[in-house]
């Protein structure tokens, strides 16, 4: 399997030697001839395991590159390359012929796959991960709250023999991407230990129990382990210190410590980098002045290019004024989408495309164009006036007001970076023009604050990856953890539910487009675009290079990174 990506951009890379570093850049005492990188994280994560919709960020899955075991990732190339260290075998479908029985496949683990105090690993972790990952519906867990769990919510049953894990989903349902429920792009961007549920002393069969060991996993640094690395010291305010798993059976690992200190604050990067304090980083949102910083220093390489994240601006619909699909309409038509694109990225990324279908690319075989079919994100404040005046909305002066009284005031929240700071108050001064008082809030705590539906509207990217099928269902489903404005619409639910079960990925296609079209019609999220992503990296250390397909970055192959010779 391959995807392509189009590359937008590649910044010449630096070709002289960095002023004498260390081994240990970053502080480490060079007695100890230490071999260490430091590799920021440019936000905070908000909890210690990546199941949850407040735990579900990239910024934690990358903290726990390296940690959470995986069946499999997309590489930078495109192509998928199963984990052969944690698998026998590649998984097998055992029946995908829905008149022959149920749709049925099974998971092996290696032989010599262990966690990092000794236990093996076998596929009732692989079990209990998908029982912590399923909707409270399912009946597994009481209090799980899953950021996605369509995938794991068509299992009707699973069978573990040692390290054999065979599911077979329920009647009459497929799974075009079956073989993603343990790897990079799962719910928990792997699998995790189930035997820490019973030596804590937690019943994983109780679902009231089950449910404090889900609390327990985010909750508590991990001192567990099923990958090359294992955390050390760290917290969730300031950074994490890895360091080599001593029970790790793959190969052996050329570092002795990796740092990744949580900076937001993107104006340090540059000069960390060239005092050599920091590696190098693969931030989440795109900069301008920090890419211009970073591509003339010595030793440095940087690229950049379209990534897989995507903006997008949400409507929270249990506010009392959003929850009218006509109000929706209007702000999405105010908002200007060509105005954000072209203040942020006209002078460094001029070849910019917005983005016109909330799955799929537009170099997609199934792209089809819904955004541009409708006035939403033009930025025409006399059609939005329109639209509100045949709702029942007056103008009086410059202040919206329905039936006498004031619409809004309105938050509009966004976590705080140079990009989506200029894009908010850019959307500000849009809504502003159809009477509307939006007031900024920075968020400390996306994923905390998503998951409280803590914002009348906010700005933030979804990281997405080559799968799609479960996509509908993860971001608009009535009973989706990540469906956090609370659209509920039955139609959206049954295109969502018919796109995860399809038997073909272009059946998939089709009821995703569905849902697509009738998201745009609800104006529950509107699209900007792909962030352009960048890059960069020391050239003290090897084997790292940006992986866009895959939600881990550069992180992806953290068991391969090196000093250079």
């Amino acid at each position: 399997m391959h995807r392509s990506r189009k590359t937008l951009a590649l910044a010449a890379a630096g070709t002289s030697a960095m002023m004498a570093l260390t081994a240990c850049a970053g502080g480490a005492d060079p007695a100890e001839e230490v071999r260490q990188i430091t590799w920021v994280i440019n936000n905070v994560p908000s909890q210690w395991a990546s199941t949850s919709g407040a735990g579900g960020s990239v910024y934690t899955v990358q903290m726990l590159s390296g940690v959470v075991p995986n069946t499999g990732t997309y590489l930078p190339n495109g192509e998928y390359e199963f984990n052969m260290d944690v698998l026998a075998e590649e998984p097998v479908l055992i029946n995908g012929d829905l008149d022959e029985g149920p749709f049925q496949y099974s998971f092996t683990l290696h032989e010599d796959a262990v966690w990092n105090d000794g236990t093996p690993m076998t596929a009732e972790d692989l079990r209990v991960t998908v029982m912590m990952t399923a909707s409270p519906s399912e009946g597994y867990c009481t209090t799980c709250d899953p950021r996605g769990s369509a995938t794991e919510d068509m299992i009707d049953t699973m069978e573990v023999d040692g390290k054999t894990l065979t599911v077979t989903l329920k009647e009459g349902m497929a799974d075009p991407e079956w073989t993603s429920l343990f790897d990079f792009a799962s719910a928990g961007a792997g699998f995790y230990p189930s035997h820490l549920a019973e030596e804590n002393g937690w019943d994983v069969e109780d679902p009231d129990q089950l449910g404090e060991f889900y609390t327990w996993l985010h909750d508590t640094r991990p001192e567990w382990s099923g990958g090359p690395f294992q955390i050390v010291d760290g917290d969730l305010t300031n950074q994490v210190v890895k360091e080599p798993n001593p029970e790790w059976w793959g190969a052996e690992t050329q570092v002795d410590r990796i740092i990744h200190p949580f900076n937001t604050e993107e104006g340090t990067f540059v000069t960390a980098f060239a005092n050599g304090e920091i590696d190098g980083a693969n931030p989440a949102q795109y900069s301008e002045d920090v890419i211009l910083g970073l591509q003339d220093l010595p030793g440095a390489t940087v690229t950049v290019a379209e990534g897989s994240t995507w903006e997008h601006i949400d409507l929270n619909t249990e506010n009392e004024w959003l929850a009218d699909v006509e109000l929706r309409r209007a702000i999405f038509t105010a908002i200007d989408r060509a105005d954000i694109a072209e203040r942020l990225y006209g002078t460094g990324y001029p070849d910019y495309e917005l983005k016109n279908n909330h799955i799929f690319n537009s170099d997609s075989e199934y792209y089809t164009d819904y955004i541009g079919e409708t006035a939403q994100g033009t930025g025409d404040t006399e059609a939005a006036i329109e639209i509100l005046e045949e709702a029942g909305y007056e103008l009086d002066g410059d202040t919206l007001t329905l039936d006498g009284e004031q619409v809004g005031p309105l938050r509009l929240r966004t976590t705080d970076t140079d990009i989506r700071s200029t894009s908010v108050q850019l959307v500000q001064s849009h809504l502003a023009a159809i009477g509307i008082e939006a007031n900024i809030e920075m968020s400390d705590d996306l994923g905390g604050d998503l998951t409280e539906a803590d914002y009348d509207i906010f700005q933030f990217g979804w990281s997405g990856s080559p799968y799609f099928a479960g996509s509908a269902h993860q971001f608009w489903h009535s009973e989706s953890g990540s469906n956090f404005g609370s659209i509920s619409n039955e139609d959206i639910d049954a295109a969502a539910e018919a796109a995860n079960s399809a038997p073909t990925l272009d059946e998939a296609a089709e009821y995703s487009n569905e849902a697509v079209e009738l998201v745009v019609q609800e104006a529950y999220v509107l699209p900007i675009l792909a962030d352009p992503n960048y890059f960069f990296a020391s050239d003290r250390v090897a084997g790292i290079e940006d992986n866009l397909f895959s939600s881990f970055r550069a992180t992806y192959n953290i068991g391969e990174w090196a000093l250079a010779e």
